[in-house]
């Protein structure tokens, strides 16, 4: 790790002294944080929390941090995509492990519990609607990792290699690479929920295979993807952000992982639009899980 002062150009501290995009100061970061796309669904999430101690927003990034059944929890907003989870990851490691007056590395490595809680599209006809689906390995689409050097030491690359012969990948897409979430989280998951290897998208539409007025690079992607097989791993779903989250994590030395409800099949081509009672329900589970 870096023990010079991080410069200010790399690392920007607001007046009040709050991490830049995020706008929430160190003392406000709890160390269980639940993540979640929307800024609206945090609101929602803090409506079961015992006390609320913080309550701030910053364009998408919307911050709670309480108490639920005595422990301390932050819910935060992270926006849609790979390239939010870049900044939210850099920005609560910054507030966990840099001490923003000296500008320096901490001497000691505060380890941070992440679960991001979201919505997924299934890529397998056996998934029903409203399931759980737990991503023990993320395959990532977007590149984010391959910008750090050392993400090189946690990906899969039988994985990767495997995946790049059965879809005859095109190199004008980059490289895909693969992840594993926390043990640690995983083990306090695996008994309900499905065991996923989650695709994730770099968009909404193309990159998940839907063509709306453009054509595809990949037209039969849905249908590839349902039949890679690797290890004893199959692809269940499809989101946007759990590749980043898993990848940035590892290499921080933070323990997180993603959850999905899955609210549409890809397959069968169906969808759950009325799916905030099962969120609800989905949201008390995994707080229950996490500060047990």
């Amino acid at each position: 790790m870096n023990r010079k002062p991080i410069p200010s150009s790399e690392l920007i501290i607001n007046d009040d002294g709050s991490v830049f995009h995020l706008h929430i100061r160190p003392e406000d970061l709890a160390d269980i944080v639940i993540m979640m796309g929307d800024p609206a669904r945090v609101t929602l999430f803090a409506t079961i929390f015992d006390t609320i101690e913080i309550d701030k927003q910053s364009r998408e990034f919307h911050t709670i941090t309480g108490t639920y059944h005595g422990k301390r929890v932050t819910a935060m907003s992270h926006g849609i995509g790979t390239d939010n989870i870049d900044i939210v990851m850099t920005e609560i490691d910054a507030l966990a492990n840099i001490d923003f007056k000296t500008r320096l590395p901490k001497k000691e490595h505060r380890r941070l519990k992440i679960l991001r809680v979201g919505t997924c599209g299934a890529a397998q006809p056996d998934i029903p609607l409203g399931s759980y689906i737990l991503s023990h390995i993320s395959i990532g689409f977007d590149g984010v990792l391959n910008w750090y050097k050392d993400g090189e030491d946690i990906i899969l690359k039988d994985f990767e290699e495997a995946f790049i012969r059965h879809m005859d990948w095109p190199k004008r897409l980059g490289t895909p690479y693969f992840v594993r979430a926390s043990q640690t989280i995983i083990d306090k998951f695996k008994d309900w929920t499905i065991q996923g290897m989650t695709v994730s998208a770099p968009g909404f539409y193309g990159p998940q295979g839907r063509s709306v007025r453009l054509a595809l690079t990949i037209p039969d992607l849905i249908e590839k993807l349902e039949s890679f097989t690797h290890e004893g791993y199959r692809v269940t779903n499809i989101e946007m952000e759990s590749s980043a989250l898993a990848g940035m994590a590892a290499l921080l030395g933070h323990d997180a992982a993603t959850m999905c409800l899955a609210i549409a099949n890809r397959h069968i081509k169906e969808s759950l639009p009325n799916y905030l009672p099962l969120m609800s329900q989905l949201v008390r589970k995994a707080l229950d899980a996490l500060t047990a």
